[in-house]
């Protein structure tokens, strides 16, 4: 399976007069963010600069102040520590504004908060791809964020490969391999089982095993 070839299905989600959007769900570490700004590039690459936006759920995280005050610093990932009500509103302001630009925050790790306005939705875009983990959990907000998605696609990886990611995630946040593990352990491990919980529910599993991506294998 390649690339081009899910970007052509995603784009087939596109309305000939609307826009669509798509949701990439998977556990943490599965290479969400890698498989979106993929199609979406592939998406642009066939059909014009504007014809998709990428819109990443991370920029929904709460603030480290916001995380403390609810005493979630430990948690921070886990799905109460998201404003999801936020993340659906965007989503529906994105589904429904289609004459004006519509901008979207990120999560920076660098800085390891979210900061306003990362990307933009223009009033181009056919196609909007958005990822997160909790896109497909059956609780509310993600319900309700859920209800603006065409579709919603699992990327399953192998939990090793995972494991390896997520560890050099952390290192390269600043923590050092003990402090690294314990983190992926208890808190990024209870996170993918309630994301893998959600797979089901999902319209199509995507398998990373052997998936050619634009600058090698996956």
């Amino acid at each position: 399976m390649t690339i081009t070839t899910w970007a052509a299905d995603a784009w087939a989600l596109a309305a000939a007069d609307g826009r669509s959007l798509l949701g990439i769900a998977g556990p943490p570490g599965a290479g969400k963010s890698t498989l979106a700004r993929a199609l979406v590039a592939e998406v642009r690459r066939r059909h014009g600069a504007g014809s998709a936006a990428y819109l990443p759920m991370d920029g929904f995280h709460l603030s480290n102040a916001q995380l403390e005050r609810l005493g979630l610093t430990g948690r921070k990932g886990s799905a109460p520590s998201f404003d999801v009500w936020g993340y659906a509103d965007l989503l529906r302001r994105v589904t429904e504004e289609r004459d004006r630009d519509v901008y979207v925050p990120d999560y920076d790790r660098t800085l390891h908060e979210p900061v306003a306005a990362r990307h933009l939705v223009p009033p181009s875009a056919r196609l909007v791809v958005t990822e997160g983990n909790y896109l497909a959990c059956d609780e509310p907000g993600w319900r309700d964020a859920r209800r603006y998605l065409a579709e919603v696609w699992y990327l399953e990886t192998p939990d090793e490969v995972r494991q390896d990611r997520l560890l050099e995630r952390q290192m390269t946040g600043g923590r050092d391999e003990a402090a690294a593990r314990a983190w992926v352990q208890g808190n990024d491990g209870p996170n993918g089982e309630q994301v893998k919980a959600s797979r089901l529910r999902c319209d199509r599993i995507l398998a990373t095993v052997g998936l050619d991506m634009p600058n090698g294998r996956y």
